[in-house]
This record gives structure tokens, C-alpha cells and sequence, in this order.
């Protein structure tokens, strides 16, 4: 029998530290045990939600319902290059893992925090790679037909932050694991240095390699990223906004600085929500509970004891005011509970 856990404090299951409560908390190894959970929400008409790491998301008050996690934490080999992570593997835990093992694909993604589970669902991604690149398959549970179910990475319709999971599967999907094809280091493996100062820092180590671009990108992290162990937050708040990039030039005959990344096809420019908030001045911005950390704009900080309906008022003001200034409407990253 899989146990419940009545009235549970969710303040420390996210990192954002907001405080909420869930009527029942369950948690999940195998899918008889969330098959059963599902089954007794079913019985009860409780709704349900997953809550993974809770780094990317908002807690608007207490949940009605059971708040379903993963807790099963294996990682393996099913081949030489193909790793297979369950749910509840802390994300950066496998990719220390993988590089561990001269395995290449993962090290640009080192130090993002939340569990294996979120990566496929959000398409986790940082300094030019994303989740997608080297998901092989997603392992998940239908929770309408209650069973298991295998689909190719090419099937999940990733997008910029964005999948399947979040499209037709939202609500209907449990992600149990993972499986990543991988490619073992050597001379003619392609490291991904070309993002912000990243080349510089992994030169300054000694030159490429997967551990190398992993310490860079920890140190670059741990640099302009607040820990959410000190500091509540939600890591970056806002989508990096693409726009045409006939609309990225007119805004450059305004700001020369302005920075961006066009689309492999040239059409569309990716632009920086962070330098947007920023340069609309509310970087370092702090008003009673909630903020804008003073060395990255893209996230909001708590202060101390703030609540989502404050949050999330800040996130509309800058919202608005972003797009007052540059006729850009940016869009939350986070998911609002």
C-alpha cells in the first residue's frame, strides 16, 4: 500500500520557499505504486498534481488534492553510450554522472537545478544546448490508461521550453524516466563553447573537455545565480522572447547593444529577457518581499516571507513596463500552481 501524508507543508518542496499546503502528499518507486495513487484519486474525485524538484514553480495557495512526487533515483547504462535516469535523479547528480564517464552531451546543462523528470517536460536548457539534443527516449505514465508508455525524442514536439508534455500530454503524462544517447569523448567529439564568455572561461581551465565545460559553467552559475538555498527563487522566471529579425533590427537602430541569436534559418532572433529587464531599470529592484536579483534581472527573488500573489504582481509589472519599452510581451517560464 502506498501511504499518504495528510496536510503536508510544501514550503521546503519548492524553491521559491512559498508557503502552501497539500491535503495529501504521495510519493512513487514504481508504476504499480503511482498506478494505485492515481487509482485512489480516481475513487475520492481528488484532483492530482506531480510536483518534481519545484524549481520552476509558483505555489499560489494550498493544493485541494494529492500532490503526487517521483522517488525512484537509478541511473544505468542499457548501452555503452545510452543512459537511462529514473524521475527522481537530481539533474545536475547525472550529469556529474555522465561526465564522470567521459560521456559528451550534458556538460553545457551542469548545475540547472530540479530532478530528471522536468527536463523532457520543459526542454531544459542553458549555453547553447538543450534537453532535446540528446533524449533518445521518454518513459511515461498514462494516467488515463493507466500503463506505461515509451515515446522517440523525436515524437515529444520539443520547442523552445516546450513539449509535448506540456501540449496534448499536459495532465495526462507522468515522466518515470529518461534515456539520453550520449557520445564518448575524443578527438572528434564537438564541444559547445560559442555561448556568452563560456570559451574564455573553459580556456582560462586548461582547454576543452566535458569537465572543463562543466567547471565553467558551474562557476559562471554560481556567479550570476542566487541559491535558492539562501535566497527563494525560481531560477529564470521569464522566456527568452524570439522575435522577427527584421523586428530585432528596428530595435537596433535604437539599441546598438542590444543582443540576440538568430535562427539557423535567419528568420527569427532570440533576444535576452535579462538585458530587456535590465535595461528597462529593474534589475536590483526590491519592494517589500520580492525583487529582482541585483546581478541576473531574469530572476525574482523572495526577500523574506513573500507570497505568489505578490510574485506574481511583480512579474506583471515588468511585463508590462518591457513591453511599454520595447513592444516585446515577455512570457513566465515558471508554472503557476
Amino acid at each position: 500500500m502506498t501511504s499518504f501524508s495528510d496536510h503536508y507543508p510544501l514550503r521546503d518542496r519548492n524553491t521559491f520557499g512559498l508557503a502552501a499546503t497539500a491535503r495529501h502528499w504521495a510519493e512513487f518507486r514504481t508504476t504499480g505504486q503511482l498506478r494505485e495513487i492515481l487509482l485512489t484519486c480516481r475513487e475520492r474525485q481528488l484532483p492530482w498534481y506531480v510536483l518534481s524538484g519545484g524549481s520552476n514553480t509558483i505555489l499560489t495557495g494550498d493544493f485541494p488534492g494529492v500532490v503526487i512526487h517521483p522517488a525512484a533515483t537509478g541511473i544505468g547504462l542499457p548501452e555503452p553510450t545510452l543512459v537511462r535516469a529514473e524521475a527522481a535523479v537530481v539533474w545536475d547528480d547525472l550529469v556529474a554522472w555522465t561526465v564522470e564517464r567521459g560521456l559528451g552531451g550534458l556538460e553545457n546543462l551542469s548545475h540547472i537545478p530540479g530532478l530528471v523528470g522536468a527536463a523532457p517536460v520543459q526542454n531544459i536548457g542553458a549555453y547553447g544546448a538543450e534537453a532535446k539534443d540528446t533524449i533518445e527516449t521518454v518513459e511515461y505514465f498514462d494516467t488515463e490508461r493507466l500503463e506505461t508508455v515509451r515515446i522517440s525524442g523525436s515524437e515529444c514536439s520539443f520547442g523552445y521550453r516546450d513539449s509535448v508534455f506540456k501540449g496534448i500530454l499536459r495532465g495526462r503524462a507522468v515522466v518515470t524516466a529518461v534515456e539520453f544517447r550520449l557520445t564518448p569523448e575524443g578527438p572528434d567529439y564537438s564541444y559547445h563553447m560559442d555561448y556568452g564568455d563560456l570559451n574564455d572561461r573553459v580556456r582560462a581551465l586548461g582547454g576543452p573537455s566535458v569537465a572543463n565545460i562543466r567547471r565553467a559553467v558551474i562557476a559562471i552559475r554560481r556567479e550570476k545565480l542566487p541559491d535558492p538555498a539562501v535566497t527563494g527563487n525560481a531560477g529564470s522566471f521569464f522566456k527568452n522572447p524570439v522575435i522577427p529579425a527584421e523586428e530585432a533590427e528596428r530595435l537596433r537602430a535604437t539599441y546598438p547593444d542590444l543582443p540576440g541569436y538568430r535562427s539557423a534559418d535567419g528568420e527569427t532572433v532570440k533576444v535576452p529577457a535579462g538585458w530587456l529587464i535590465d535595461r528597462a531599470g529593474w534589475k536590483g529592484f526590491r519592494e517589500g518581499t520580492v525583487g529582482v536579483h541585483p546581478r541576473q534581472a531574469l530572476v525574482l527573488i523572495n526577500l523574506g516571507g513573500a507570497t505568489a500573489q505578490e510574485v506574481l504582481h511583480l512579474a506583471r509589472r515588468i511585463i508590462e513596463d518591457v513591453e511599454r519599452k520595447f513592444g516585446i510581451r515577455l512570457a513566465m517560464e515558471v508554472n503557476v500552481l
